[in-house]
């Protein structure tokens, strides 16, 4: 394997190395230092003049003496059943002390979205346990549904409390959570191992973590890590897989940083034009293959910077996946908790999802008959604010009470509660009751008469 000493450029993360064989694109790299340490990298651009190459470790302490090799392969990541209850790093190496994984196989982490020819059709319900979702924006196996956060806001409690408790209702199935943090805190990293391993999630969990100080290029393969794992569990082990990814938001930061690094053109607010592209390779790996059993459902997690969901990010993501989960500061400043504004949120697959045999015959149109009502007495709201509560018809003081009620008891819930979609139904039922039973517009007669005044919250 030939040697090459003629790096002319380095800049940020990326070498520039003159007059090589022709190597491929993701070709994997090493270079060796003048002190006899090794670092690694990739191929990112080739031409018959140069070729460029991102350093996984950082280019400190590489001059033009350093001697760079190429491989003629990608990177791959080994998998095995092993992987189950493993913490890995963002590059798919172990960090919680246990053995090496002895592999079954090693995978091309590059991967490709499914065909569309042949996608499987989402049908099964996915529970949560958190009702604003279950209820309002059901999740289906085999679809790709984003969370939209902003700073501060608890998006990670909310995965945390996802990873813990989603699961497949009705049937007997092996559900794998895959979870990959990309460019947190150490103190993030803690507290999202102690909590798997405190409430047993671990055991059911893959988890790959990319820390905020490891290298921006690290960043970019950590989601194509997990998804490779996760399209091992469905797709050679049978398994439902729930694959977990935050922060979107800093995967983009990295991709805009190497883009800069090489001097590209940029596209909106410097982000590279191929971000579309690129983000749709990822989220496009999520869904069902017609004759497996397994699936892979995709959860991403990412924060709108300044709270703006036109954002680049959250604008392209919306364009790809198959609805969004928003968060919102209002109820999150009410200490409200989880945050999920159900007006502005949407899941485009729920009704394939929802139902007779699946969820419940009422829920869609409990579901719609909630969303009206909520929407009407948020928008009443504002003329309180100008004429006083006093000022409004009776109808109106219900639905106010109603919405204040849906956020206090509906949208409000414990960090460590699993509401069953049964109860989450039943509550649903008990706030309708605070209106009378003619108001009550979307709703058959039928569930009218069998459910109105019977709801529970147990």
């Amino acid at each position: 394997m030939k040697e090459y000493k003629t790096i002319s450029r380095i800049a940020g993360p990326l070498v520039f190395v003159e007059k090589t064989e022709p190597v491929g694109y993701a070709d994997l790299v090493k270079i060796k230092l003048a002190d006899g340490t090794v670092k690694s990298g990739q191929v990112l651009d080739t031409s018959e003049e140069v070729v460029v190459v991102q350093v996984f470790e950082g280019t400190s302490g590489i001059d033009r003496s350093a001697g760079v090799k190429f491989l003629g392969e990608n990177i791959k990541l080994s998998v095995s059943e092993d992987m189950l209850g493993r913490i890995l790093d963002g590059s798919g190496k172990p960090i919680d002390g246990g053995p090496e994984i002895i592999p079954d196989k090693r995978i091309d982490i590059g991967g490709a979205a499914i065909n569309p020819y042949s996608r499987g059709n989402p049908s099964d319900f996915i529970q949560t346990g958190i009702s604003t979702i279950d209820a309002m924006n059901t999740l289906v196996r085999g679809q790709k549904l984003p969370i939209f956060s902003g700073a501060g806001l608890p998006h990670n409690e909310i995965a945390l409390q996802i990873a813990r408790q989603a699961r497949v209702i009705g049937k007997d199935v092996n559900f794998v959570v895959i979870f990959a943090a990309m460019g947190i805190t150490s103190e993030e990293a803690h507290r999202f191992i102690s909590d798997f391993e405190r409430t047993g999630a671990l055991k059911r969990s893959v988890v790959f973590l990319n820390l905020a100080d490891d290298p921006a290029i690290e960043r970019l393969i950590t989601p194509r890590m997990a998804l490779t794992a996760a399209e091992y569990f469905a797709f050679e082990k049978d398994m439902h897989v729930l694959v977990i990814l935050t922060d979107m938001t800093n995967y983009c930061e990295s991709l805009r940083e190497i883009g800069a690094a090489r001097s590209e053109i940029p596209g909106r607010r410097g982000y590279p034009g191929y971000m579309y592209t690129d983000l749709a390779m990822i989220y496009e790996r999520a869904g069902m293959i017609k004759g497996k059993k397994g699936s892979i459902t995709q959860l991403p997690i990412l924060t709108m910077i300044g709270d703006d969901i036109t954002h680049p990010i959250p604008d392209l993501t919306g364009y790809i996946t198959e609805g969004q989960i928003v968060l919102s500061r209002e109820l999150h400043m009410r200490n409200i908790y989880p945050p999920i504004d159900v007006l502005p949120s949407l899941s485009r697959l729920m009704n394939l999802g929802i139902g007779k045999g699946k969820t419940r015959e009422d829920h869609r149109q409990v579901t719609d008959q909630m969303y009206a009502d909520y929407a009407e007495g948020r928008d009443l709201r504002g003329l309180v604010a100008i004429v006083g509560e006093e000022s409004l018809s009776e109808r109106d003081r219900k639905l106010l009470k109603f919405a204040a009620d849906f956020e206090d008891q509906f949208v409000r819930q414990g960090k460590d509660e699993n509401r069953d979609i049964e109860s989450t139904l039943g509550m649903g039922w008990k706030l309708l009751g605070l209106l009378p039973e003619s108001e009550l517009s979307r709703i058959s007669p039928e569930f009218r008469s069998k459910y109105y005044g019977k709801g529970k919250t147990d």
